[in-house]
């Protein structure tokens, strides 16, 4: 699957995936380089009554920093930020954190949607999103807002996602959006985000 290359600047990147999203983001956070120059904001849906160790079994795995987000939390270059359980994230106009205990959003908080609508305000064409394997519909909406405000959008292929609700309705709500493998999303980042910031 060849896909076009990707031939604008991103100042951050959105993830968002449910069923299945332990296995995919330990196959893409691994990956990346510890001087990785960009910020990566995820979105999990997790079970909202008890404590997550996701945060922890990522950054044990990972180059990088993966923390859980804290509320006010100034977004930093190389660091990846996950929502807390039963709490949306947000992207603050002036690039800070936001945690809110708001409606949930398609049954969800965190809601992918509520985190990719916010950062498609803020970073606006300098924006990627990027969604994962699913099983419902949340993220749809907020893809199309990261393309909607100029940002990239890309999309793991349902062929090869463990659950292919939640790229299938992505990849029908956002027709612009790449539907990529796991090993292509995973070169995007590494290989073509970060050398459109040079």
């Amino acid at each position: 699957m060849n896909h076009e290359p990707v031939r604008q600047a991103a100042a951050a990147v959105v993830i968002g995936a449910s069923a299945g999203a332990v296995e995919a983001l330990l196959r893409i956070l691994p990956e990346l380089p510890p001087d990785y120059p960009l910020p990566l904001l995820i979105v999990v849906h997790l079970p909202p009554d008890r404590e997550s160790t996701l945060a922890a079994l990522l950054d044990a795995r990972c180059r990088i920093t993966v923390k859980e987000a804290e509320d006010k939390e100034p977004i930093l270059p190389g660091m990846a930020y996950l929502a807390p359980p039963d709490y949306h994230l947000l992207v603050e106009p002036d690039f800070h954190l936001s945690l809110s205990s708001e409606e949930q959003v398609l049954y969800s908080r965190p809601s992918i949607d509520v985190l990719f609508e916010s950062a498609a305000d803020a970073y606006g064409t300098a924006l990627a999103g990027i969604i994962l394997t699913g099983a419902n519909s949340d993220g749809a909406k907020g893809l199309r807002a990261v393309a909607a405000s100029g940002g990239i959008a890309l999309v793991q292929s349902p062929d090869c996602a463990e659950a292919t609700a939640m790229p299938a309705a992505a990849l029908a709500a956002c027709p612009s959006a790449q539907g990529l493998s796991l090993a292509e999303i995973t070169g995007v980042l590494k290989n073509e985000l970060p050398h459109q910031l040079k």
